[in-house]
């Protein structure tokens, strides 16, 4: 009698879903298409069985697109419950590889709290599905520790320093490896890496800002700053910071 109620309540709300959702997330008033992004968004969040699918996932990235911002905030919201969740993020490789371009590109958003929420997205992805970005993708995210907007840089700050921490790739994590500063050389070095070519900056302090709230204690290892400082053995392919 349970099943026979759960498929009850899925057909109706199958229904429902086909005669208004279909129909009103294309609305001419912004503020029902996002309410329908909101909804869409809770009841995959919640009935992940039955609505965690590209059939249903796709109105999300293909909303990505419109032209209101409080509707793509709703769009990027949803799918941050999403990316949150190591179980549902595995379950999103599909729809990732068709709208990841899309999400990367929108963290220059003209709307300001659109753009935070998409850095904030793209760091949930970092986390959970880890091969997901792109050396490439990434990039488009690291100068924004620069910008005046000390919300969207604390953001990119959070970005940088999860994708720092994941470890430092290739042969720089070799040349590190037996460093007398250990691990906190190793991120402070690939934080110097991944940010300071994309966009030299005249004010240090602007990308010192963005990083001080996830990696204030990062940022005060002297030890590690002299280490790199007094460092001299360019024969290792090493400079001094």
């Amino acid at each position: 009698q349970l099943q026979k109620q759960q498929q009850e309540i899925e057909s109706m709300m199958n229904a429902i879903f086909k005669g208004v959702f279909v129909h009103r997330y294309r609305d001419v008033v912004p503020e029902i298409r996002a309410m329908c992004m909101e909804e869409l968004g809770t009841w995959i969040r919640t009935h992940q069985a039955s609505f965690l699918t590209d059939g249903y996932l796709k109105y999300l990235g293909w909303t990505l697109h419109d032209k209101q911002g409080q509707v793509r905030l709703q769009c990027v919201k949803a799918l941050q419950a999403l990316y949150c969740q190591q179980d549902a993020a595995a379950q999103l490789e599909l729809f990732t590889s068709r709208f990841k371009a899309r999400m990367v590109a929108m963290v220059l958003d003209k709307e300001p709290e659109v753009a935070l929420e998409v850095v904030k997205l793209l760091t949930m992805m970092l986390e959970t599905m880890q091969e997901a970005l792109t050396e490439e993708d990434c990039c488009q995210v690291y100068p924004l520790v620069y910008v005046s907007s000390r919300s969207l840089a604390t953001a990119a700050g959070h970005f940088v320093y999860s994708r720092s921490s994941s470890g430092v790739p290739g042969a720089a994590q070799e040349q590190f490896r037996s460093s007398s500063g250990g691990p906190g050389m190793l991120l402070v070095v690939s934080i110097i890496r991944a940010v300071v070519p994309v966009q030299l900056h005249e004010h240090a302090a602007y990308l010192v800002d963005s990083l001080w709230e996830c990696a204030g204690p990062r940022l005060r290892d002297w030890d590690t700053y002299g280490t790199l400082l007094l460092e001299q053995e360019p024969s290792q392919g090493r400079t001094a910071l």
